[in-house]
This record gives structure tokens, C-alpha cells and sequence, in this order.
């Protein structure tokens, strides 16, 4: 969807009202004051790992086309400054605040300060109470973590297995995935080890290696994020570990790259372009009450060396 209509803020306003009536919520005192122009979208990016990068690089080029304001913060993975960012957004007037949050636990506190300054928040990745917020993208990631589980059962075909899993960052998507990952997999594969690798590629990396050193008979390994699942198989290999079949999550295209040479097993796409698309889109048409799913997802699919071609494109093609 691309709107060359501006829409001004008493408008908005007004649009904002009905919006935040619905759901149950009245406008506060210390909301935004009105002023003249195009609607502002806040986005607080959860982090700076290739997912985060192309997802605000999606959310931005969506808002440009939509010919709307755009004011961005990263929250580095830490709950604290997500709410400062959060504070941050109110304070700029903005209209709607697209969130992808680090904790999932602390988003209750992220929504009840947008509301009571009359903002709504829309999410990306993960949902809420839906009569909380204006609407969400979602990837549903434990289907996304049953889909590595599912390979797995497979290609272990009833053999006894030793699985480990490089978590991201606890309490947020990561817990999602992980969960959704163990909880499919096969009686004959048994999770010897967990560690978080934190979505940084240094920790996973050494997190791999005391894994390969305490667990050298390990099989297979669920790696949250792609960046991670690079850092892990330089260490399996390092420390002999060439068999271990990592699976993972992303499909970028390094990701397909790996799979097509053998130094991953399968992925799961989930496009970060999409999402970023989508959550403006369908947030901008909520606003406008314009048709849009309130709860809509992102594709998701498994990935493997024999359907890489075919893989949805991850970034947008100009990154």
C-alpha cells in the first residue's frame, strides 16, 4: 500500500481518540498537543543484529512511501532503555509507536505509558492483549522453532540424538523460539545443552565451543539467529565438531549461502522486509479505519539446501 494522502493532525487526533475509545482507554490529560503535518510514526528497534537492521530499514522505506514522518531508537537489548525510548517517542508527538520489543514481560509497562499519553503501540514479532494495543505483525515463533524441531525428526529417522540449543537473548523472542523448538522435538532427540548466545556473534561463539568441549558427541544444534549459527559452526569446526547439522533461523542470504555449501542444515525464512512493511501498512490503515487485519503474520517457511533458490528475500533488495 502506498497512500500519497497526508492526513493532518487534528485528524489524527480525532482518528486516535476513537481508536483508544475502543480499546477501553481515554485520552489523558498529558497527551500530545496537536500540531500541523503529516502523521509521525515512533519505531524503538530491539536491537542492532542483521534481523533489527533490516526491519527498520523496511519500516522506514514504508514510511517514506506513505509519505509520513519517521523517528527511530534502538534499544540495545536492555528493557530499561526500551521504556526510555518509549518516554522518548511521547515526548516527540508522535502518532503511533511501532514497537520490537526485548522482553516480552516488560512490554506490559512499554503500552501503559503510550496510553496513558494517548499514543497506541503496534507491535512487531510478538503480540498482547489485543484490546491494548492498535495491532501487531507477528511471527509465530515457536512454529518457527518446530519447523527446525520437525527437520530433525526426520533426518534423525528414530536414532538417538544429542541436541544442543544457542538461545538469544532470555525473556523475550528468544524464549518463544526455544520453546517452540524443544517442545516438537522427537523422544530420540534429547537437549544435552542451552546456553543464551545472547544475538551477539562473539558470545555464541564461545558459547559453541565450551558446548562442542563438554558435549563432543552433540548431533545437531538449534542456533536462534543465523549471525549466532556463522559464530557456532567456526567453532564446531575448530574443535573438530564438522558433523555437528546446525539448524537455524533468518534466511538471509548468507543463510541460504550456508546451506547450499553444507555449513547449515536448515533454516526457517520469517522475511524481516515483510514484517517491517507490513506494520506500517496495516498500522497506517488502522489509524485511517481503513481494512487492514488488526493481528497479522509474517510468512514463515523452512528453508533447506533443496528449496534455498526459491527462498523469500529477507532484506529489501537495496541493503
Amino acid at each position: 500500500m502506498t497512500s500519497s494522502d497526508r492526513l493532518r493532525r487534528p485528524l489524527a487526533a480525532s482518528l486516535l481518540a476513537i481508536v483508544l475509545g475502543l480499546s477501553g482507554c481515554t485520552m489523558q490529560s498529558g497527551a500530545a498537543e496537536t500540531h500541523e503535518g503529516p502523521l509521525r510514526i515512533g519505531f524503538v528497534n530491539g536491537g542492532d543484529t542483521l534481523f533489527h537492521t533490516c526491519l527498520q530499514q523496511a519500516v522506514v522505506t514504508t514510511a517514506k512511501n506513505n509519505l509520513t514522518e519517521i523517528v527511530t531508537a534502538d534499544s540495545h537489548q536492555n528493557a530499561a532503555q526500551e521504556l526510555s525510548n518509549i518516554k522518548d517517542m511521547i515526548a516527540r508527538h508522535v502518532d503511533v509507536i511501532i514497537v520490537q520489543t526485548v522482553d516480552t514481560h516488560a512490554l506490559r509497562t512499554d503500552i501503559a505509558e503510550a496510553q496513558d499519553a494517548g499514543i497506541p503501540v503496534f507491535l512487531t514479532s510478538v503480540n498482547a492483549e489485543p484490546s491494548k494495543i492498535l495491532g501487531a505483525v507477528v511471527v509465530d515463533l515457536k512454529a518457527v522453532g518446530r519447523l527446525d524441531a520437525q527437520w530433525i525428526r526426520e533426518n534423525a529417522a528414530g536414532h538417538q540424538a544429542e541436541v544442543g540449543v544457542i538461545a538469544g537473548a532470555l525473556g523475550a523472542a528468544s524464549d518463544l523460539l526455544v520453546g517452540g523448538f524443544t517442545g516438537a522435538l522427537p523422544a530420540n532427540a534429547r537437549v544435552v545443552a542451552s546456553r543464551p548466545g545472547m544475538f551477539d556473534a562473539t558470545k555464541a561463539r564461545q558459547v559453541a565451543a565450551d558446548m562442542i568441549r563438554d558435549h563432543p558427541d552433540l548431533d545437531y544444534v538449534f542456533v536462534a539467529n543465523e549471525e549466532m549459527a556463522f559464530a557456532a559452526r567456526k567453532a564446531f569446526d575448530a574443535a573438530g565438531g564438522q558433523g555437528v547439522k546446525i539448524v537455524t533461523v533468518n534466511g538471509t542470504d548468507a543463510g541460504l549461502a550456508a546451506l547450499r555449501d553444507g555449513r547449515f542444515a536448515a533454516t526457517v525464512a520469517n522475511s524481516a522486509a515483510k514484517t517491517g512493511q507490513l506494520a506500517v501498512e496495516n498500522a497506517l490503515s488502522l489509524l485511517r479505519h481503513e481494512k487492514a487485519d488488526k493481528i497479522d503474520k509474517t510468512p514463515i517457511s523452512l528453508v533447506t539446501k533443496d528449496n534455498a533458490d526459491t527462498a523469500p528475500l529477507y532484506c529489501t533488495a537495496d541493503y
